[in-house]
């Protein structure tokens, strides 16, 4: 009776586990018929911090919009605008999907996970469906990880620039 428990236990778990981030059924990477990256790299002068990031080091590939397609968690529009939530690094690219079946969206993916989405005709404009926001925190490791080099330079930035302060020894 303990092993049935047991492996109960462990297979509800793995099942829980894999539902953490299930991406979104609407939108399955597996019936893409093509990506087009409309933005490869853009920044909002309000949020960017060079100091942490420079959003020049930071480009969408079709890569990153399949792997975001296939791990984005929905999340509330409140969450999603959450100071306290969400990391912002004021970088973000843009990109259409179109799907087997006709349907069009447009995404604006941070490296650090944000997402929104809506769905869009031919001509990318909304088709009056609200946005939906998602959360993608494997995303957001895969990206801060390919970025390693790019937030390396940035520290060395912060560095020069306290040095020059005379914050820190020569």
């Amino acid at each position: 009776m303990k092993y049935h428990q047991f492996f109960w236990a462990i297979t509800s778990a793995m099942v829980m586990a894999s539902t953490i981030h299930a991406a979104d059924a609407r939108y399955s990477a597996k019936h893409i018929q093509k990506i087009n990256i409309f933005a490869p790299s853009s920044s909002n002068p309000a949020w960017e911090d060079k100091k942490w990031l420079d959003c020049d080091d930071v480009i969408l590939t079709e890569e990153d919009v399949r792997y975001a397609l296939q791990h984005i968690r929905r999340i509330s529009e409140k969450a999603y605008f959450s100071e306290e939530n969400m990391d912002r690094s004021g970088c973000s690219g843009g990109a259409s999907v179109t799907f087997k079946s006709g349907k069009i969206i447009v995404m604006d993916i941070e490296p650090t996970g944000r997402i929104r989405i809506f769905e869009a005709n031919r001509k990318l404009e909304p088709l009056g469906v609200p946005s939906r926001y998602y959360d993608c925190a494997p995303c957001n490791k895969r990206k801060m990880n390919l970025l390693q080099d790019a937030l390396d330079r940035a520290t060395e930035r912060r560095l020069k620039e306290l040095k020059r302060q005379g914050r820190l020894p020569p």
